[in-house]
C-alpha cells in the first residue's frame, strides 16, 4: 500500500517535518513556495520548487496564487501522480508522536463514540474533555444549542480519519482570544463520530486517495480552505472519523486579528453551508470567488 504525506512550508526543514520524513512506510512530499528557502533540501522526501510546480500546471498555480497555504493542492496532485492509496495531509508544526500513522482506522470497521444531533452540523471538540472550546469552522450560531446527550456505540467504516492534536488546538480565533487553550486530549474519548458532518482540517488528517478528486484546499476564502473542503467532502458522501490526538502542535506564530478577518466568510456562511450542502454538494460553489472555482476546475482535469 502507497501512502503518501504532503505539506507545504516556508520554514526550513522542522522538527516534524525530520521526523515525517524518518517514516519508512511513508513516503514524503513537501510543496515549496516563494517564501520558501531556495536551499531547502530533505535527506529522503521530495521537495517541489515553486519553478517544477509551475512546470507541472502553471494555469492551476496561477489560478491558486503564492505565498497560501493552498499551494498544498499540488502535492494532492503530486500523490495521486505517485499511485497513492492512502494521503497524510500534515502542517509542519504539527510533531508527531510515536505510533503516528499506524494501526489507521481508514477503510476498517471500527467502534466509535457515535453522537446524534438535530443541528446541521456537529463539534467534535465539545465531544472531548475541553468541552468549552469548539473547532474552527463550526457555525458559529449553533454553539449555544451543542448537545452532547445523544451518545452511543456504533461502529463504521471511515473514509477519512482526522487525527487530534494537544498542545495549541485547531480553533478559530474568537475561541483562541477567549480561551488561550493548551490541550491534553483524553484518548478515552476517541474515536468520534456523529450523524451529521463536522468540521476537519488539513493539518494531521488521512484520506483515502480515492478521494482526491473532490477533496481541494478552496483558495481565496482565507481559513476556510480546508473547512470548506471537508464539508463538500462529507457531502459528497464520505465518513469521517476523529481520532485521539497523534501530534504536539507548536503552532507558529499567528496575529489572532489576522486569523480572524481571515475566518469572516466562515462566520458569514458556514449555517448556511451545512445546511444546504447535504441535499445538494455544488451549492458550495455559490461561495467561493471566480477565481476559486476555477483553481477548482483546474485541479480535477487531473483525475479525468
Amino acid at each position: 500500500m502507497k501512502k503518501v504525506i504532503v505539506t507545504t512550508t516556508i520554514n526550513p526543514p522542522t522538527k516534524a517535518i525530520k521526523l515525517f520524513e524518518s517514516y519508512e512506510d511513508w513516503d514524503l512530499v513537501v510543496i515549496g513556495d516563494l517564501k520558501t528557502p531556495k536551499d531547502y533540501t530533505l535527506n529522503k522526501g521530495v521537495y517541489v520548487t515553486p519553478e517544477e510546480q509551475e512546470a507541472y500546471d502553471k494555469d492551476l498555480s496561477d489560478a491558486i496564487g503564492w505565498n497560501c497555504i493552498q499551494r498544498r493542492n499540488m502535492g494532492l496532485l503530486w500523490a495521486h501522480d505517485m499511485g497513492a492509496d492512502i494521503v497524510a495531509v500534515v502542517d509542519d508544526d504539527n510533531i508527531p508522536y510515536e505510533g503516528w500513522g499506524q494501526n489507521l482506522m481508514l477503510g476498517n470497521p471500527v467502534e466509535t463514540n457515535y453522537y446524534e444531533t438535530d443541528l446541521p452540523a456537529f463539534d467534535s471538540i465539545g465531544a472531548t474533555n475541553h468541552k468549552h472550546l469548539w473547532h474552527r469552522g463550526y457555525p458559529l450560531l449553533s454553539l449555544s444549542k451543542r448537545d452532547y446527550s445523544r451518545k452511543s456505540t456504533k461502529t463504521i467504516t471511515p473514509d477519512v480519519q482526522a487525527d487530534f492534536w494537544d498542545g495549541d488546538p485547531d480553533i478559530d480565533a474568537i475561541c483562541r482570544m477567549e480561551h488561550a487553550p493548551e490541550c491534553k486530549f483524553d484518548p478515552a474519548c476517541f474515536p468520534i463520530a456523529a450523524n451529521k458532518m463536522s468540521p476537519f482540517n488539513s493539518q494531521n488528517t488521512f484520506l483515502k486517495a480515492s478521494l482526491l478528486k473532490d477533496y481541494f484546499l478552496f483558495p481565496h476564502v482565507g481559513r476556510m480552505d480546508d473547512i470548506w473542503a471537508s464539508y463538500y467532502l462529507q457531502a459528497k458522501g464520505a465518513n469521517v472519523v476523529f481520532g485521539k490526538a497523534s501530534v504536539f502542535q507548536d503552532r507558529n506564530v499567528h496575529d489572532y486579528t489576522k486569523d480572524m478577518k481571515a475566518e469572516y466568510l466562515g462566520y458569514e456562511h458556514n449555517l448556511k453551508i451545512v445546511t444546504e450542502l447535504p441535499s445538494d454538494p455544488d451549492a458550495i460553489l455559490k461561495y467561493l470567488p471566480e477565481r476559486s472555482i476555477e483553481a477548482f476546475k483546474l485541479y480535477r482535469k487531473h483525475f479525468l
